[in-house]
């Protein structure tokens, strides 16, 4: 992976903040071009995939949609630019997209090199492990030979690095490769968001969320490059207008529902971009 550096900021036209060396469209910018792009996730259903069709689907791409029709007019606007979760960062960084709508958690590390808006959606770590060797605690990791499988630039890849070094980890790039390498045994089991493990597991006979909450809670949001004050504003005050209509649970429903129930739309949702 390249690694980016952001540079110093300046007042653009459009009243926003833009890089010396234009590493961020303003937002006159984009209404001037008329398309958006925003980073999504291919392989993470049901928040960020492709469908049989070849189209952008999912919960984030749902909200993102949305942002496109109110920002630019229509939501046909938006550039869907496909992201692995190691390159959300670099490619705000280097300006392949304008905004990251995958299942972006928030961290102060990640703050240090972008800019996130406020969040639409709350979320914890979960394990998921094969019914025939279960995963029931974090401690049963540690044994001789046991690997955990996470995917690289994720907060669990992270939590386990600082808070428990000497539980091997196998990375990998691609949540497809992640799953591959639970089913084909070669490791013990999967950190990750809660969400993605129960929405995998469910579909995934023989897999089981063995350990469904730990580590605290955290946020989810959107994401601009560092120093991109206009389209971070706008984006708070989007969240907000959307909150007055419910929206976020409207993508719940059309996108969530059929994986999570109805149960736990209050325990994911976050509705006008403020967390209870």
């Amino acid at each position: 992976m390249v690694s980016f550096t952001a540079c110093g900021s300046n007042k653009d036209s459009g009243g926003g903040t833009k890089s010396s060396s234009g590493k961020f469209a303003s937002i006159e910018e984009l209404k001037q071009k008329g398309k958006i792009r925003i980073g999504v996730f291919a392989d993470k259903p049901p928040f960020g995939y492709v469908d049989s069709s070849g189209k952008n689907q999912g919960f984030d791409v749902y909200i993102a949609r949305r942002f496109a029709k109110d920002l630019l007019g229509d939501e046909s606007k938006v550039e869907f630019v496909l992201v692995d979760a190691a390159s959300r960062v670099a490619y705000l960084e280097s300006n392949k997209v304008d905004i990251i709508m995958a299942n972006f958690t928030v961290t102060d590390e990640r703050k240090q090199k972008v800019d996130f808006a406020n969040p639409y959606m709350k979320v914890s770590f979960g394990i998921v492990s094969p019914d025939k060797a279960p995963i029931t605690s974090i401690d049963q990791l540690k044994a001789d030979g046991k690997k955990l499988i996470v995917a690289k630039g994720t907060t669990a890849e992270t939590y386990f690095t600082k808070n428990n070094p000497d539980i091997k980890l196998l990375k990998f790039d691609q949540y497809t490769e992640v799953f591959a390498a639970l089913k084909d045994g070669r490791g013990a089991a999967i950190a990750n968001d809660n969400t993605e493990v129960i929405a995998w597991a469910k579909s995934n006979p023989g897999f089981t969320v063995t350990i469904p909450e730990f580590g605290g809670q955290d946020t989810i949001a959107p994401a601009v490059a560092k120093g991109n004050t206009a389209l971070k504003d706008w984006i708070n005050t989007e969240l907000e207008t959307l909150g007055k209509e419910k929206f976020i649970h409207q993508a719940y429903k059309e996108t969530l529902n059929k994986v999570y129930g109805e149960g736990f739309t209050d325990s994911l949702v976050i509705e006008g971009g403020k967390a209870q």
